[in-house]
């Protein structure tokens, strides 16, 4: 007599294609292989387009970043090792560098970050003019860095002719001269400007993805719209906000326009993007401004992953 537990059926689980046996071109024969050959010889000329047009320019940067090549002296160029990282460090304007960035950069991201999803708020929801709206909104990301940088020195915060100057004073307070006085805010007042856009953009798509219906139980269940926003909302547009941090970030690290027109470095708002330019055109040094360009792409791998999972801390919590 056979026990209850042997006479049941053990059901196994299905074995799918991919488990059964991963297909190589070994295995392949005939026309099977012949395709996945030619196949394979379409794809190539892309794959290597990619590689070259991505890979070749950085992989040249880190060479020149390990020569000793001034432009004044192009015949007495050789390898320099490690010193044209090692002058980067020591020389002083590298640390300053890194603060100057991180603070324009940081209070840009913030700014437009904030407005954006204020912004992508507003143009959730349904109302007249909603599509002119959004076009005149998008317009400022459009515009040209250094046309944004020009019409932000000279037409808007210009200490005498400036279009902020006049309005504060209707407002009985004196003029700034905000390109001599808050050089590092000019920036920051003209990325935000620029980039908010950008942000706005990238928001609007994930709130626009969310939900009707759960947004919809959450009103049935009794949430306000504060309730709604940031235990619903909020968290379904964390990775779209990480997205927009990430990408906006790695814009911003490379802005030049800005720092070159309006305030050329002075006032602590010199760069790493602009410290580059520097040593590369002003003082002649190919080798160090090549080590600034590897070391500005490493901090800026470095800044977007803190951010990325700084930002993912918060609306974790937030979701709890």
């Amino acid at each position: 007599m056979t026990s209850a537990v042997e006479e049941t059926p053990t059901i196994q689980p299905p074995i799918t294609a991919a488990k059964s046996k991963k297909v190589s071109l070994a295995d392949l024969k005939g026309q099977d292989l012949a395709q996945r050959k030619f196949a394979r010889k379409l794809i190539a000329p892309a794959l290597v387009a990619a590689i070259l047009i991505t890979q070749i320019p950085f992989l040249a940067t880190i060479y020149y970043s390990f020569q000793d090549w001034n432009l004044a002296r192009p015949q007495e160029r050789s390898f320099a090792g490690f010193s044209n990282y090692v002058a980067v460090v020591t020389n002083g304007a590298f640390l300053p560098s890194i603060w100057a960035t991180i603070r324009i950069v940081g209070g840009s991201m913030i700014l437009s970050l904030l407005l954006g999803l204020g912004l992508a708020m507003l143009l959730d929801r349904e109302f007249k003019g909603r599509a002119l709206a959004r076009t005149l909104l998008i317009t400022p990301f459009l515009v040209m860095p250094a046309a944004a940088a020009l019409i932000w020195k000279y037409s808007l915060l210009e200490v005498n002719t400036g279009m902020v100057n006049w309005g504060l004073g209707l407002l009985g307070i004196p003029p700034i001269a905000w390109n001599t006085d808050h050089p590092a805010l000019t920036i920051v007042f003209t990325l935000t400007w620029q980039y908010t856009p950008f942000m706005m953009l990238i928001l609007l798509a994930g709130l626009q993805s969310q939900a009707g219906d759960i947004l919809e139980a959450a009103n049935v269940d009794g949430a306000g719209a504060l309730q709604t926003f940031r235990y619903m909302t909020l968290p379904h547009l964390r990775t779209y906000a990480e997205l927009a941090i990430l990408l906006g970030t790695v814009f911003m690290i490379q802005v030049f326009d800005p720092v070159n027109i309006m305030t050329k470095g002075a006032g602590n708002t010199k760069t790493i993007a602009y410290l580059l330019y520097e040593r590369a055109f002003i003082g002649q040094q190919v080798g160090e401004a090549a080590a600034y360009g590897v070391i500005t792409v490493i901090l800026t791998i470095l800044f977007a992953t803190v951010a990325l999972r700084t930002l993912f801390k918060i609306f974790t919590e937030e979701a709890r």
